[in-house]
């Protein structure tokens, strides 16, 4: 490999034909030589190190597309039925199919909720009780 102080005497010609061989593409069009530079020296120093770079990034993306969404650290069967006490009144929320129920109104998510009975940002599952402390 070559060391990534090297990249800064290459040529345009040169950055362009190692930045294809280390991203297995072309640079994009109107790319700066500075920043063609930048991105091949970064790239260079990643396969010498050990870092990230473009390949295993693309390759990990792949796997993570195959396997399909991370699926929620919980999870509620439908008919389910969740309540949480909030400033002194009762907040009774069900998991129907399509999302949750809360009030006659069909939200998607808990955050949505909490936010509805708090007026400020929460994370659904932990308004809930469903992860940490809430």
């Amino acid at each position: 490999m070559m060391p990534a102080a090297e990249v800064q005497a290459l040529s345009r010609a040169d950055l362009v034909d190692r930045y294809e061989r280390l991203l297995e593409a072309l640079p994009p069009k109107g790319l700066s030589t500075p920043l063609l530079r930048r991105i091949v020296a970064f790239e260079t120093q990643a396969a010498e190190r050990g870092a990230l770079g473009h390949r295993l990034r693309k390759r990990l993306q792949s796997i993570a597309d195959k396997e399909g969404a991370i699926s929620p650290a919980f999870h509620l069967k439908s008919d389910a039925r969740l309540v949480r006490e909030w400033n002194g009144v009762s907040h009774v929320v069900d998991r129907i199919e399509n999302g949750f129920s809360y009030r006659g109104k069909t939200y998607r998510s808990l955050s949505a909720i909490a936010k509805e009975i708090t007026g400020a940002k929460w994370s659904g599952p932990r308004f809930f009780g469903l992860k940490g402390a809430a």
